[in-house]
């Protein structure tokens, strides 16, 4: 059985997998997640355009701020048994947008600082086999050992 992504046509799957966005073709604003050709309307107040392309977003970008969920979010969400508090982080892309995501497995609000560069994996999620987007800190050589 092949897995599949969570929302289909947020991400690319594979070795390198990218977020896919959506820009205005009137002005050229980028956004994510990719809505605004089923809304109709830019979301740049002062653009009326109606036409959107699809475009691939930057697979890095900086940790602007992170948090941890201590708390079981409430459905739809499939908490595990027992529940198992994770990362968040909101990430600066260099389009100029933050996306929010979780944090890869294996890491956690410990493992992450304003500023630090990141990028993104493609992961199961743990109700299901479905994929799922994640932030993964990227780690330089030697940067392990000087922490």
């Amino acid at each position: 059985m092949t897995a599949t992504p969570a929302i289909e046509g947020w991400f690319t799957v594979g070795d390198t997998p990218t977020l896919l966005g959506e820009r205005c073709t009137g002005c050229a604003t980028t956004y994510f997640p990719p809505t605004a050709a089923a809304a109709g309307f830019c979301r740049n107040p002062g653009c009326g355009s109606e036409t959107f392309e699809r475009v691939p977003l930057s697979r890095r970008g900086t940790v602007w701020s992170y948090t941890d969920a201590q708390y079981q979010p409430p459905p739809p969400y499939q908490a595990p048994e027992p529940f198992v508090p994770f990362a968040l982080a909101a990430v600066e892309l260099p389009e100029g947008m933050v996306v929010v995501g979780q944090v890869a497995q294996g890491y956690g609000t410990g493992d992450l600082r304003v500023g630090q560069e990141v990028e993104l994996v493609v992961e199961p999620e743990h109700a299901s086999e479905q994929l799922i987007y994640r932030w993964k800190p990227v780690i330089e050589l030697g940067e392990e050992a000087d922490q």
